[in-house]
C-alpha cells in the first residue's frame, strides 16, 4: 500500500455518522487553509469560524435530508457561500478587505474562494511556511500546525501533549497573536530564502512526527495520526520542486523507516516493546522499501542530520541481529553526534555500543552522560547492569519508575523489576 493510501480511505460505503468525522479530518484543513490565505493572520477567527460553520451546517442538513451526491463538493460550495456572505455583512470588508483586494461592494458577488486542488495545496504549503516561524516557540508551531494544517480538534491536541484544553487554547491564541503582531504573510518565501526557511519547516515536521512516534499519550489512534500527518505534509514539500531537496527526502525516509515498525513497538495494553523483543513479522515491508527509495534520493545531496538519522533507522529494519549491523549503527551515531549533538542520540548510541562491543564499555559511556532525571537513561542502565550487578540494576529501575510519566511506562518498569527480583530470591 502506497503512503498516500495510508493518509485517507474511500468513503463510498460510509454512512452519515462515519463520513462526516472523516471529511472533517480531510477537508477542514483544506478549507481553512484557503480561507487563511484570504483573510491572513489579521483575522484568523474568520477563517476558522467559516470552516466550522460549514461542517455544522453539514451535520444539520445531512441529518435531515441525507447525504448529497457529492459531499466534498457540497462542503466547498457552502464554504464559498459563507465566505461571500461574511464579506457582504461584515464591516471588516469595508475597513480591511476592500483596500487589500481592491474590490467594491459590487465586486463581492464575483468574489470566489478557489478550492481547486492546486490552490489548496499551494495554500497549505504557504501556510506551513508562515506557521513555522522562529517568532513563536516550537510547541506553538506544532500545535498550530495540528490545528490548521492537520484539522485536529483542541481535545486531540491536548491529548497529544498530555495537557489541558485551556493550555492549548492559550498557546494557539498567543501564537496567532504573535504572527499577527509580526505581520507574517502567508506566501511562499523568496527563492533566495527558501532553503533557510525550509529548515524551520522540517524541524517542525520532525517534532510533529516525534510527538506521535515517541508520544507518552496512551491514545494509539492519535499517535498514529500525528505520524501520518507529518508524513502527509512532508510529501507536500517533496511535490514542490524548490523544497524537494536532500534533507526533505532524508526526513521522509526517516519517517517511513520508523513508521514501518509502529505496530510492533507496543503491545495490546499500550506498553512499549523493546527493540530486541519486537515481532519483526509486524514490520511494514512496503514502508521499508519506500524509506530505502527516499534515502537513496537524499544521498545525492550530501550528508545531513536527517540523512544520518534515516540511515540509523534503516539499519533498525534489518532483521539479522549481527555485530556488523550494530557497528554500522554505532558509527552513524558517532557522525550524528558530531554534527547535531543531542542527549537522546547520545543515549541511543550507548545501546548500539552495548550491542556491538559489550556491556562493560556501554556502562562506562552511559554513566558519562549523567542524564539523572531521564527515566530512559535509568531503564538502559538497569538493562545493562542486569547480568553485571543486579543490586545496581534494581536501583536504576526504581529510579526510572520515579521519573516515568505514564501508566504504561510504569507498568513496563515494574514488570522488569519483578523479573529481576525473581532471579535474586
Amino acid at each position: 500500500m502506497a503512503i498516500s493510501a495510508t493518509l485517507g480511505w474511500p468513503f463510498n460505503n460510509m454512512n452519515n455518522t462515519e463520513l462526516l468525522p472523516h471529511l472533517f479530518r480531510t477537508e477542514y484543513r483544506k478549507i481553512v487553509s484557503v480561507l487563511y490565505k484570504h483573510f491572513g493572520f489579521e483575522h484568523p477567527e474568520i477563517a476558522e469560524d467559516i470552516a466550522s460553520e460549514t461542517f455544522l451546517s453539514a451535520a444539520e442538513t445531512w441529518g435531515i435530508k441525507g447525504l448529497p451526491d457529492n459531499p466534498v463538493g457540497w462542503l466547498y460550495t457552502v464554504a464559498r457561500n459563507r465566505a461571500k456572505d461574511h464579506l457582504k455583512r461584515n464591516k471588516i470588508f469595508d475597513q480591511k478587505i476592500t483596500p487589500v483586494l481592491q474590490l467594491s461592494h459590487e465586486d463581492v458577488k464575483e468574489f470566489d474562494i478557489d478550492l481547486s486542488d492546486q490552490h489548496i495545496k499551494d495554500s497549505q504549503l504557504q501556510l506551513m511556511f508562515a506557521i513555522c516561524q522562529p517568532v513563536i516557540p516550537p510547541e506553538a508551531q506544532i500545535s498550530l500546525s495540528l490545528r490548521i494544517l492537520c484539522g485536529f480538534g483542541i481535545d486531540e491536541i491536548a491529548d497529544a501533549f498530555l495537557t489541558s484544553k485551556s493550555t492549548i487554547n492559550k498557546r494557539l491564541f498567543r501564537a496567532k497573536d504573535k504572527l499577527r503582531e509580526e505581520k507574517v504573510k502567508i506566501e511562499f518565501p523568496p527563492a533566495t530564502q527558501i532553503t533557510d526557511r525550509l529548515q524551520a519547516v522540517l524541524t517542525t515536521l520532525y517534532l510533529l512526527f516525534n510527538e506521535g512516534y515517541y508520544s507518552t499519550s496512551q491514545d494509539a489512534t492519535v499517535r498514529k495520526e500525528l505520524c501520518l500527518e507529518a508524513m502527509r505534509l512532508t510529501i507536500f514539500l517533496l511535490e514542490y520542486e524548490p523544497t524537494n531537496l536532500s534533507e526533505t527526502n532524508a526526513l521522509m525516509a526517516l519517517m517511513c523507516f520508523h513508521s514501518s515498525r509502529f505496530d510492533a513497538r507496543t503491545d495490546e495494553h499500550g506498553e512499549m516493546i523493546r527493540y530486541d523483543d519486537q515481532d519483526s513479522s509486524l514490520w511494514n515491508e512496503e514502508l521499508i522499501r519506500k524509506g530505502e527509495y527516499y534515502l537513496n534520493l537524499s544521498s545525492k545531496g550530501g550528508i545531513n542530520k536527517y540523512h544520518l538519522e534515516a540511515a540509523i533507522a534503516y539499519w533498525h529494519t534489518v532483521k539479522n541481529d549481527t555485530t556488523e549491523k550494530w557497528e554500522n549503527i554505532l558509527q552513524l551515531y558517532n557522525r550524528l553526534l558530531q554534527i547535531a549533538y543531542s542527549p537522546a542520540a547520545a543515549l541511543n548510541r550507548t545501546f548500539a555500543l552495548y550491542k556491538s562491543r559489550g556491556r562493560q564499555q556501554a556502562i562506562i559511556e552511559a554513566e558519562k552522560l549523567k542524564l539523572n532525571n531521564n527515566h530512559l537513561y535509568h531503564v538502559l542502565l538497569g538493562h545493562l547492569y542486569t547480568s553485571v550487578d543486579k543490586t545496581t540494576a534494581i536501583h536504576h529501575l526504581k529510579t526510572a519508575l520515579q521519573f516515568a510519566k505514564t501508566t504504561a511506562e510504569k507498568s513496563r518498569i515494574r514488570k522488569d523489576l519483578e523479573q529481576l527480583n525473581k532471579t535474586i530470591y
